[in-house]
């Protein structure tokens, strides 16, 4: 039985390999050889520096980490309907039991039964030369994107579209990001295609807000606290804007947000942890805001995003800033961990 080296992530900010059996695809699943597999904040919070979450939706020790793959199709297992050797593929990052209502309507994110499980949580993941996927899960990647834009796709960019299109951001909005890392990059980006514009970010971070002005993804980019309130009503004539997004799971963030959101606009929480407090009469009731709680985009959107992207020529994949092979993946979380990079993706031999 062949065998590869895959990622684990102990819990100590630590990062370890292991010897895992090449996996054989059993009914209705494919095997996938990885192209590109990228890290995303919730890896950072809840695996990597200690592991959070317990339980079905806890990470299982000893599983392969990484729920952004991308790769290309090498072999298909029986049943399978759709999916041929060679399809290069991204995989919606949780497999749920396929019955219940959440599952029905895509958000497989939702699905409460026992036998749900996330890629790099509780099922292996990304980070080894091949990954077992279900048929159902993995997305068509058109030939204009690359494998990175297709890894970005599977949760970050997926989220921050999920959020976009729930607040139906458009033409009509000035659009405020607090937290320019690699989700709050990809609203930008998303928000920008959508026709948004002024967008407006801030961040704690001046090489985040400096990469975000030079990939022109921002019109203003501020520094977060301090007279960031001050700075967004100035460039908004006083009101603030339609639609806002905090991408930071920071609560002075999420507070910014809040109140730089203009009357009757639309504002969506999407930055994991943490909490948030404020005058709910002031600046939620008075100005009669919508307020969003928005989580993981449905398989049906993710595989819209996709498509859009291609009609749109808009590439993920310039918000990475650093691609590293696999045997560099503790250099690769170390990265991803200091909180001043864009995105950080392992990359594979084609």
């Amino acid at each position: 039985m062949a065998t590869m080296q895959g990622v684990i992530l102990p819990g100590n900010s630590t990062v370890d390999f292991d010897e895992f059996e090449v996996p054989k695809p059993g009914h209705g699943q494919v095997l996938v050889r990885m192209k590109a597999s990228s890290i995303c904040g919730s890896d950072i919070r809840a695996i990597y520096r200690a592991h959070l979450g317990k339980g079905p939706e806890g990470y299982r020790p000893g599983t392969i980490a990484g729920h952004e793959p991308c790769g290309q199709v090498v072999e298909v297992g029986p049943g399978c309907r759709r999916s041929r050797v060679g399809d290069r593929v991204v995989i919606y990052h949780i497999n749920g039991c396929g019955v219940c209502d959440e599952c029905r309507k895509g958000y497989m994110i939702g699905c409460h039964d026992e036998h749900r499980a996330a890629y790099g949580w509780q099922r292996d993941g990304g980070h080894a030369p091949y990954l077992l996927a279900e048929e159902a899960t993995c997305i068509r990647l058109p030939d204009s994107l690359s494998y990175i834009d297709g890894a970005l796709c599977a949760c970050g960019f997926g989220t921050a579209y999920e959020a976009l299109r729930r607040m139906q951001v458009g033409g009509r909005d000035r659009l405020l990001i607090t937290g320019l890392g690699p989700v709050g990059l990809a609203a930008a980006m998303l928000g920008r295609a959508l026709g948004a514009g002024p967008i407006v970010g801030t961040d704690v971070s001046e090489d985040r807000r400096r990469l975000a002005r030079e990939l022109g993804l921002v019109d203003h980019a501020f520094a977060a606290g301090g007279s960031a309130l001050e700075n967004i009503l100035d460039v908004t004539a006083g009101r603030g804007c339609e639609a806002a997004i905090d991408c930071s799971g920071a609560a002075p963030a999420r507070l910014t947000a809040l109140e730089g959101t203009r009357e009757w606009g639309r504002c969506a929480f999407v930055g994991e942890g943490g909490d948030v407090g404020f005058e709910v009469s002031k600046l939620l009731i008075h100005k009669q805001i919508t307020l969003f709680g928005s989580w993981v985009t449905s398989l049906n959107h993710l595989e819209e995003l996709v498509e859009r992207l291609d009609r749109w020529d808009v590439h993920p994949e310039a918000t990475c800033t650093h691609r590293l092979t696999i045997d560099r993946a503790a250099e690769a979380y170390d990265l991803a961990d200091k909180g001043q990079a864009g995105k950080v993706c392992i990359v594979f031999d084609e």
